[in-house]
């Protein structure tokens, strides 16, 4: 029997010390000496991760660096003007509107600086701020603010203020002063435009000779609108950087366009003359209980219109508050029949034509009956006068007038009155000016070829009535009337205005006959209260239907007259519609005369005549 044999066993193997960053193991499946399991993803994994963030991390940063240099570099010149395009806003500069001024530059109509104040609700509605410790907010904070700069109610305010549109009007017209303490409230949302109100200082004072421009800014009325498109200037325009609150941004972009101001006119009217025609108008109106009444004043050598008085005026501050429609100057627009102030074109025309002279006879009858058999009275019923063409012009005879005139051919009377402007307008720079009424010859009545050698069956302007005169005052030289004297440009450069058209209408010797016959109308007939003491005048007195109202027919009195008569200045003429307390117009007209035309003749500074008249007879 074999003996067992003994094995032996192995040593064991010894354990490896664990060196620095080695992990122990285990003897395991996979071998002896595998890597313990610790729990997380392994180390490739990790770098596999780590590579992916670092190329994400490098496409962003690639993004945003293009993205960068895409603003700064190559589109940013583009982004910068759309940003700042939307930022931008335009505005428009007011041009101001020309001056107008009398003859001495005293300033009859100006523009000056308003500000119109609008609200953006929406602004409004998110804006707040603290004010000298209180606190505000909204529309109804804002208009707390406000409404005592404004001098309005802050309920009222209040409720313009609150809603949601981007522009709506709070208040126009205000003053500069109003608005720069409004805009120091820095209230977003609430901005103004500068604008210009007209104003005229003087109120009424010429109002119909002036008129009045609209709420555009537009000439509605008188010179304003005659003038308008010198008066006006051109507006200029302004663009500029704003903030969110709408206000300018100071230092950002601004870029201007200035306006052009409109011309400076001066006019021929003398404020302190024109005063006082119209207060004498007014004043005789009421005392005569006359429907109107007008004075119209010219500058006889000139042409120059040195005042058109109305009783009837309108004030262009307020033009609304008128209770009649404003039609224009009536001195220009009314018109009525001359009566006896056309006296003095037939006598011209006789003595032009040769038929008389200032000394021819006749025994003049109070009814005297033509070869058509139509009769003719005078005013006052009288037996036979003895008068020359002289006598017969200053008692003011329409008998004798028609004893005179009938042998002057029919067409040449008509030629006369036509030459002398009636059934014309003159021309002069205002609106709705009437050229009165004068039909052919060959159409007048009967009757009609005689009345008007009295002033009768034609109508006139006031203004062309006074024209008459002037042009007998002037060596038989008409001028077209005018108001516009002058220019001045912006940069003050002042042009004249050009000379008035002038006519030869008679020769100066029957002028002159013509003007002397009338000083004896003054110093011996119908005229004498139209006396001025110092100087010799020469006039006639007028008494006609007028055509005032449409159809309505009224008595139309008036004087005419020139002074002083040896050397002319003025031509002036006072006229009253329908006066009461007497029909007369050496009653209720002269006297105005004497008192208006004394004060213009030292207004002007004329001296007083140093001479005595040589009158022509009246009577044999």
């Amino acid at each position: 029997m074999s003996t067992p044999t003994r094995r032996t066993a192995a040593p064991a193997r010894p354990v490896r010390p664990a060196g620095r960053g080695t992990v122990p193991t285990q003897r395991g499946p996979r071998g002896p000496w595998a890597p313990a399991r610790t729990g997380g993803p392994s180390l490739a994994v990790l770098h596999r991760r780590r590579a992916v963030l670092v190329v994400l991390i490098a496409l962003l940063l690639t993004v945003f660096t293009g993205r960068l240099v895409w603003l700064q570099g190559i589109g940013g010149d583009a982004i910068a003007a759309e940003a700042l395009q939307n930022r931008l806003t335009n505005a428009q500069l007011v041009a101001s509107r020309g001056q107008i001024t009398d003859a001495n530059g005293e300033v009859l109509a100006t523009s000056v600086d308003r500000y119109d104040i609008a609200v953006n609700q929406n602004l409004v509605a998110t804006w707040s701020a603290t004010v000298d410790g209180e606190s505000y907010s909204g529309a109804a904070g804002a208009a707390q603010l406000i409404a005592p700069l404004l001098e309005v109610n802050a309920a009222e305010l209040g409720a313009k203020l609150d809603g949601d549109s981007g522009f709506k009007y709070i208040a126009k017209g205000v003053l500069p002063e109003v608005w720069q303490a409004v805009r120091e409230l820095r209230i977003n949302g609430i901005s103004a435009e500068q604008v210009a109100e007209r104003v005229y200082p003087n109120a009424n004072l010429a109002g119909n000779v002036l008129g009045w421009v609209n709420a555009e800014g537009t000439g509605a009325q008188g010179l304003e609108a005659v003038l308008d498109s010198e008066l006006t200037g051109t507006p200029g325009s302004t663009t500029y950087e704003r903030g969110r609150g709408g206000q300018q941004i100071p230092g950002g972009f601004e870029e201007s366009t200035p306006a052009t101001d409109g011309r400076d006119v001066q006019l021929t009217l003398n404020l302190d003359l024109q005063w006082k025609a119209q207060q004498a108008i007014e004043a005789q109106v009421a005392a005569t209980g006359s429907d109107s009444g007008s004075i119209v004043a010219l500058d006889v050598k000139t042409g120059e219109v040195l005042a058109i008085a109305e009783s009837r005026t309108v004030d262009p501050n307020n033009p609304g508050a008128t209770t009649d429609l404003w039609r224009g100057s009536s001195a220009v627009s009314d018109v009525f029949e001359p009566g006896s102030t056309a006296k003095i074109i037939t006598m011209a025309a006789a003595i032009e034509t040769g038929l008389v002279d200032p000394y021819t006879q006749f025994e003049v009858p109070y009814q005297y009956t033509t070869a058509n058999n139509q009769t003719f009275k005078d005013s006052h019923e009288h037996a036979g006068l003895r008068l020359t063409t002289t006598g017969i012009l200053a008692e003011s005879s329409n008998t004798g007038t028609v004893m005179i005139g009938q042998d002057i051919p029919q067409q040449v009377r008509y030629d006369y009155l036509a030459k002398f402007g009636f059934g014309a307008k003159t021309g002069i720079e205002l609106p709705n000016e009437s050229a009165g009424l004068l039909h052919p010859a060959d159409q007048w009545d009967g009757r009609s070829k005689y009345a008007v050698l009295f002033g009768q069956a034609v109508s006139v302007t006031a203004l062309q009535a006074t024209e008459v005169f002037a042009t007998m005052a002037n060596d038989g030289v008409r001028i077209t009337p005018h108001l516009v004297k002058g220019w001045t440009e912006p940069d003050g450069t002042y042009t004249p205005a050009a000379p008035a058209a002038r006519t030869q209408v008679v020769s100066p010797e029957t002028a002159n006959t013509v003007l002397s016959m009338m000083e004896s109308a003054v110093d011996e007939g119908t005229g004498s209260s139209a006396a001025i003491p110092g100087y010799r005048v020469a006039g006639k007195t007028g008494t006609a239907q007028s055509w005032v109202v449409p159809g309505r027919t009224g008595i139309t009195a008036s004087f005419i007259g020139v002074a002083p008569a040896d050397d002319p200045a003025i031509a002036m003429s006072v006229v009253l519609h329908n006066p009461k307390t007497s029909e007369w117009g050496g009653t209720v007209a002269g006297p105005v005369f004497s008192d208006v035309a004394g004060y213009a003749l030292t207004e002007l500074g004329v001296a007083p005549s140093g001479t005595q008249p040589e009158l022509f007879p009246t009577t044999w």
